[in-house]
């Protein structure tokens, strides 16, 4: 679907999304602060359709391609970083959905959605696990149903959410549950220490005979080709959206800030021109970040329009790819910029108060997962030898002694 086609859900997205954001906004260096997990803004998103804006309109969706959804994501997280995250494993789970042929699971999973039901994350585990395999195990209770046992971590957004979409061993083969969060056996806690995205509800999840339906167990060979992609771009979604909100404000404290120093290069810091041209290269930032984001999502889509032609694994390895270089150029451009603003400030901007640090903390946890190195040499390797990187990781204990 054009950018033209896509103005009018766009602008209703936006209308129903934008007083959400700017309440969202208001408290985010509160919660952050307080430690205070984002349930009633999540709740604000679900109520204003956001788990469903990439729903078609005729199943009670908005809509939207994937490059007017970046639009918003970037928006969201410019708002609150940790918001998109939390988001993350729901967004992948409904291209799941879409990429699906029509079935009868299908149907009843789009209903889901559209009522407004959210799905968390639980792939990882942070257990002696060897690299690709599951420690957290789904078998056959006596009477046939499906139970699921075990522990996993990094858990994005599965405390606020209603399903966990989590890989699970099946007899020595890696399978997906969507288990039901609020049913006993399944316990989660808010125990993600990272010094960074501290709201997310990136924890701990415990699985005691927790009961899954049959249809909700598949082989992970059936998720959509172009998943790495996906959960990529809304990790650079964040990003910009930190460096949007990077430059926001930087402009506000120089605008406002009346201190200045007798060595400066003005009388007030916003004529000073060494400071002007810092917030110009965090305008520039915030502007490429945005761009690039923007670009992957159009390769996105275009993988999305000619899933199950010929042109599959082309449109899939290309938007592999270029979500793989937006990454290193903003694992280093946005952490960069958040350090940057403080040389347009004095010695009060890294008050506490101000709770600019949180920008850098942001970024740079963000910027981690995936370890940018790795991409960067695939990139280089794809570029000299031709091949085509492995698209699906794994984390573990190495099985080489």
């Amino acid at each position: 679907m054009g950018a033209q086609t896509q103005t009018q859900p766009l602008a209703a997205a936006r209308e129903r999304l934008e007083p959400v954001f700017v309440e969202i906004a208001a408290g985010t260096v509160a919660r952050e602060q307080n430690h205070e997990l984002p349930f009633a803004e999540v709740e604000a998103l679900r109520q204003a359709g956001f788990g469903r804006l990439r729903l078609p309109t005729e199943h009670g969706g908005f809509g939207l391609d994937w490059p007017a959804f970046a639009e918003v994501l970037i928006e969201l997280a410019a708002a609150d970083s940790n918001l998109p995250q939390i988001f993350r494993g729901h967004i992948a789970y409904v291209e799941h959905v879409l990429a699906a042929a029509p079935s009868e699971h299908r149907s009843r999973w789009l209903d889901r959605i559209a009522d407004g039901e959210l799905v968390g994350n639980a792939w990882s585990e942070n257990g002696a696990a060897s690299v690709g395999t599951n420690a957290t195990r789904v078998t056959r209770r006596p009477d046939g149903t499906w139970r699921v046992d075990g522990r996993k971590f990094y858990t994005t957004g599965s405390i606020f959410a209603e399903w966990i979409d989590a890989t699970v061993d099946l007899d020595g083969e890696t399978v997906t549950a969507l288990i039901r969060r609020h049913q006993g056996g399944v316990e989660i806690s808010d125990d993600w220490d990272g010094f960074g995205q501290p709201l997310t509800g990136t924890g701990t999840a415990v699985f005691t005979d927790a009961s899954v339906d049959d249809e909700d167990v598949e082989p992970f060979t059936a998720r959509f080709p172009y998943q790495t992609a996906v959960y990529q771009l809304t990790l650079l979604a964040v990003l910009a959206g930190i460096a949007a909100a990077i430059e926001r404000d930087t402009v506000a404290q120089v605008r406002a800030r009346t201190r200045t120093y007798s060595h400066g290069s003005a009388n007030r810091v916003a004529d000073d021109p060494q400071v002007l041209q810092i917030v110009g290269e965090l305008t520039a930032t915030s502007a490429t970040a945005r761009a690039l984001v923007l670009d992957v999502a159009r390769a996105v889509q275009h993988a999305a329009d000619v899933l199950g032609t010929p042109e599959t694994e082309d449109a899939v390895i290309a938007a592999e790819l270029g979500s793989s270089r937006a990454q290193i150029v903003l694992t280093d451009l946005v952490p960069r910029a958040a350090s940057r603003l403080f040389d347009t400030l004095g010695a009060s901007a890294v008050r506490s108060g101000t709770a600019l640090d949180r920008h850098w903390r942001n970024a740079r946890t963000v910027a981690s997962h995936n370890p940018w190195i790795f991409k960067a040499r695939q990139l280089g390797d794809h570029a000299v030898h031709g091949r085509t990187p492995e698209f699906v990781w794994a984390v573990g204990e190495s099985k080489v002694t």
